[in-house]
């Protein structure tokens, strides 16, 4: 049985769900699925059930009867993971925006190289194939700066769906606590990853590397609008205050 784990957070689903994707990501790597139905209202739960039939082994379920909104939905995820021994496990996005042939490009990254975490970027570039709103981008490269300033790490792009993580003490403790945020979790996790080493020569980022998608497309119906992305920055107030605290706490 595969060791590598991606969490797939789901709410509402039903039509952005589509099957031969994942069946295609599942064939092209060893990855097992993790899909948290997360309080859905409609007909996910019969879709996942569906799905996982399809996908036998490779699919699991973890329902959650109450929303409880993406971040918690991605750690519960995760934690299923580390509970069956996972050695990577990391998240995508539903409506599948990072295709499989990338998804499988970072695990192949995480599995040979010794990295900590392996983090897609969506960076518009000649070569690459990037598609993104321009109000979208603008937006994510102001949210971007915030959250740079507050990590006080050189990230890109904290918010791109794709991510991935070897399982080791410090992504156990990353996942203890819940999260502050719906939607801007993953500032808070990278936060808690990079939180000052106690090795004088290690910087707090050493070990997770950022790796531009070569396709990345927004998925139709997103549920993060205008004044969610809004509200995500005034997240970032409560990260920051939170992050400070565990500073604190590690230094006494």
């Amino acid at each position: 049985m595969s060791k590598n784990f991606v969490v797939v957070p789901c709410y509402n689903e039903t039509p952005r769900l589509n099957w031969d994707n994942f069946v295609s990501l599942v064939a092209d790597t060893d990855l097992i699925l993790v899909f948290v139905n997360d309080g859905s209202t409609d007909d996910t739960g019969a879709q996942l059930a569906g799905l996982c039939d399809r996908l036998g082994e490779r699919g699991q379920i973890v329902e959650i009867e109450k929303n409880i909104g993406k971040g918690e939905a991605v750690r519960k995820g995760m934690l299923h993971a580390l509970d069956q021994g996972a050695e990577l496990v990391g998240y995508i996005d539903a409506d599948m925006s990072t295709p499989a042939s990338e998804i499988g490009r970072l695990l192949a990254i995480a599995v040979s190289g010794n990295y900590r975490a392996v983090m897609g970027a969506r960076i518009k570039i000649l070569g690459h194939s990037i598609e993104r709103s321009a109000v979208r981008h603008i937006l994510g490269r102001i949210f971007a700066t915030f959250a740079t300033t507050i990590l006080r790490v050189p990230v890109y792009d904290t918010q791109c769906g794709a991510k991935i993580f070897r399982v080791d003490t410090s992504l156990r403790e990353a996942l203890t606590g819940k999260f502050h945020s719906r939607w801007a979790f993953d500032v808070e996790l990278i936060g808690r990853l990079t939180r000052p080493s106690n090795v004088p020569s290690m910087l707090p980022w050493d070990g997770i590397v950022e790796i531009p998608l070569k396709h990345w497309a927004d998925g139709k119906n997103s549920k993060l609008g205008f004044l969610g992305m809004i509200r995500t920055v005034f997240d970032l107030i409560i990260i920051w205050s939170s992050l400070r605290r565990l500073k604190m706490h590690k230094k006494s």
